[in-house]
């Protein structure tokens, strides 16, 4: 890995790891696309860290031009995202095996909820190395303690999971552990440019209606944690 890029969807998504940046040492920042692209050093690790927005246009573009200007040859998309998968809760982790669109329906021409027409894929898999990596690597982590670690598929569409019969119908259509907005669209750029991903998502809701008081959403502990993970991660990557 020569150049590892860091997508977050939001600006608190991408904070622990911009003042990271910034502690390091200098930074470049360029401002291309309406988004500002930050340029530093993460111990012996080259690092370019953006906020794409929310939506998968955004993380799309940004993936993109990540890859193309500014010369990534990894890409990590970090954030938070609605848990889905049995046994999770909030501020458990998961890492992705694959991504599907959610919101992708082509089945009255013959295809699965989730693939896209004329491609010869249904999912976009992530990098089976640096799964390994993060698997071994989360238990020893102090920031993961008291968090369960799940692997397996993520799905993205452009609406905020929160109603019981939607999230049924996800489930049933696409199998993932969570859901969230930008990270199957990381991973179809990625995968256009033969550029490998991974998706690492702390769950910060249940993807429902919120009936019970125990699903809380908590946007800002979540993503606090997610960057404190994802920081830890890379400092033990070197």
């Amino acid at each position: 890995m020569k150049k590892l890029g860091i997508i977050g969807a939001m600006e608190v998504e991408n904070k622990i790891i911009l003042d990271a940046l910034k502690a390091e040492g200098q930074i470049k920042e360029t401002k291309a696309g309406g988004t500002i692209y930050y340029e530093g050093r993460l111990g012996s690790l080259q690092v370019v860290l953006a906020r794409s927005g929310v939506g998968k246009v955004n993380a799309a573009l940004c993936a993109q031009r990540m890859i193309i200007q500014f010369g990534a040859d990894f890409i990590v998309n970090s954030g938070i995202a609605g848990a889905v998968g049995k046994g999770l809760g909030v501020l458990d982790v998961v890492v992705s095996s694959d991504a599907v669109y959610h919101d992708m329906d082509a089945s009255a021409w013959g295809y699965k909820v989730g693939q896209i027409p004329q491609m010869d894929i249904y999912s976009f898999e992530a990098d089976k190395k640096m799964l390994e990596a993060i698997q071994n690597i989360f238990p020893a982590l102090p920031e993961a303690k008291g968090h369960k670690l799940a692997v397996g598929r993520v799905a993205s569409g452009d609406q905020f999971v929160a109603d019981k019969g939607l999230k049924s119908r996800i489930i049933e259509n696409c199998g993932p552990l969570c859901v969230e907005m930008e990270g199957a669209a990381v991973a179809h750029a990625c995968h256009l440019s033969g550029v490998p991903f991974v998706i690492i998502r702390t769950l910060s809701d249940m993807a429902d209606d919120n009936e019970e008081t125990t699903y809380t959403f908590n946007e800002e502990t979540a993503a606090h944690l997610s960057g404190a993970i994802m920081l830890a991660i890379i400092k033990r990557l070197q």
